[in-house]
């Protein structure tokens, strides 16, 4: 048994059968699957850190932001969630250099099976680290475009459609229906060409790409049982959880009594014992 002590972090996963996490507790980074079926226990202590700057706060914003760096931050903007409102095309971005190293770069949309089948978009970088965060059984990808904007307004087009959001008390309870991503992918491209000429027309012949021919990603995910009924850990209201671990999906940690969703309290101190 050990404990570690320090601020959490998103987890780090890795596309392995079944994909691997680690938990960032302060500078250590704990392997979480050969923790599964054993107690573990988590004390918030009470503080908080800014993920940014560092600066001791007492309440987060937008997953572990202190108030001031949610006022000046890029990645803070509006337009990190809604990127059809990109500030730099706009040219009233907070971190010009910083949009220039984020969002003007090819991305991807793609489909993912969460709960069901829904459309999203991420750098090229984070694949498949981005659909494993998700709780992704599959996923594929459906348009290779040139920026984040371009994503952003295909994106728009494709919520008539199909869902941009994942049902995180489904996504828990199971692995949804596996689906045949190919045809649905080539269903939309026909439904929706008229809106892929009027980008290319916009951004040129070449800024999205339709990716024909791509093979699905399947995934996994080191669970033992998934709970009948879901009901989540807020570590502001419990700051102290001991309970067996089950299982690590998306972002979440099953526990035999609740689920965690660690990427919610970034920054928050905790003392982690694991281990039996």
């Amino acid at each position: 048994m050990s404990l570690i002590s320090g601020n959490l972090a998103k987890m780090v996963n890795r596309l392995d059968n079944p994909a691997s996490y680690r938990l960032p507790v302060g500078t250590i980074s704990v392997p979480l699957n050969q923790y599964i079926g054993q107690p573990l226990s988590l004390n918030f202590t009470g503080r908080i850190n800014c993920i940014a700057c560092g600066r001791l706060i007492k309440k987060s914003f937008q997953q572990g932001y202190c108030f001031p760096c949610v006022r000046k931050l890029a990645v803070c903007d509006i337009c990190m969630v809604k990127p059809e409102k990109c500030h730099y095309a706009a040219g009233t971005c907070r971190e010009p250099l910083w949009g220039e190293a984020h969002c003007l770069q090819d991305h991807y949309v793609y489909l993912a099976n969460t709960s069901g089948v829904k459309v999203g978009i991420t750098r090229l970088s984070q694949v498949p680290t981005r659909w494993i965060d998700q709780g992704a059984v599959q996923a594929l990808p459906l348009y290779r475009v040139k920026e984040r904007l371009i994503s952003g307004l295909l994106e728009v087009r494709l919520k008539n459609e199909l869902s941009d959001r994942t049902d995180w008390r489904r996504m828990l309870c199971g692995a949804p229906e596996i689906v045949d991503l190919p045809a649905i992918a080539k269903t939309l491209h026909e439904r929706f060409a008229v809106d892929i000429a009027d980008l290319r027309k916009l951004f040129g012949e070449d800024s999205v790409t339709f990716m024909d021919g791509a093979n699905p990603v399947e995934i996994t995910y080191p669970v033992s049982s998934y709970p009948e009924k879901i009901s989540a850990y807020n570590l502001d209201k419990t700051p102290e959880i001991s309970d067996v671990l089950l299982g690590i999906k998306g972002q979440y940690l099953i526990f035999a009594g609740g689920v965690l969703n660690v990427r919610k309290y970034g920054g928050y101190f905790v003392e982690l014992t694991v281990g039996e």
